[in-house]
Formats: C-alpha cells, sequence, structure tokens
C-alpha cells in the first residue's frame, strides 16, 4: 500500500477514487510512566513517554486506516492527514484519514 500527503503519487495514474478512509486509536500510558513524566515535567526535558505512546498510537492508527483501504480493494492512499486531540490528562486520540484510490 502507498501512502502519500500529496494529490498524486510521482510516475502513477489514478484511475478511480474509491472515497474517504480513517483510521483512529485512544491511547494512554499507565500510572508509573504517568509519575514519570510528570516530574520530568517540573523538571524539564523532552517527555519521552508521551512521545513513545505517540508514536505506538500513529502505527495503531495507520494499520486500522490501510485495513480499511483495502477492504474497498485500493492500492495507494493519498492527502494522508493525522489528527491528535487530547481526550483526557494522559490520553490521546490519533486520527489519521485520507482518500482510498486504485492505481496504474
Amino acid at each position: 500500500m502507498i501512502l502519500v500527503n500529496t494529490n498524486n503519487i510521482v510516475g502513477k495514474e489514478i484511475v478511480q477514487t474509491l472515497g474517504l478512509v480513517k483510521g483512529s486509536t485512544i491511547r494512554a500510558k499507565h500510572i508509573g510512566k504517568d509519575i514519570a513524566a510528570a516530574f520530568r515535567q517540573l523538571v524539564g526535558g523532552e517527555l519521552k513517554e508521551y512521545g513513545e505512546m505517540i508514536e505506538e498510537a500513529r502505527k495503531i492508527a495507520t494499520a486500522k486506516m490501510v485495513e480499511d483501504a483495502k477492504k474497498l480493494g485500493a492500492d495507494a492512499i493519498i492527502n494522508l492527514r493525522f489528527s491528535t486531540s487530547a481526550v483526557m490528562q494522559g490520553a490521546a486520540e490519533i486520527l489519521v484519514y485520507g482518500t482510498a484510490v486504485k492505481i496504474r
């Protein structure tokens, strides 16, 4: 599956637009990592625990979107976009969406 954030794919022709595909997940870290992140926030520094959480969430949401596209028979997803929102303290939703297409 080809994933791009552009309207086209270099060297390929889009022959059919299949529609919007999406994937999302809501992730949270366990209390131990939450405490470590809270301490680091006080003294400064990168909040690695939350960075790991967001990266994991991106991968899961993208995999769900790709499965959605495969069900439509897509070869690629164009105009790929990510959106993040805080659901509660220490938890975030990642939404990824794009347009499923057939290419030649």
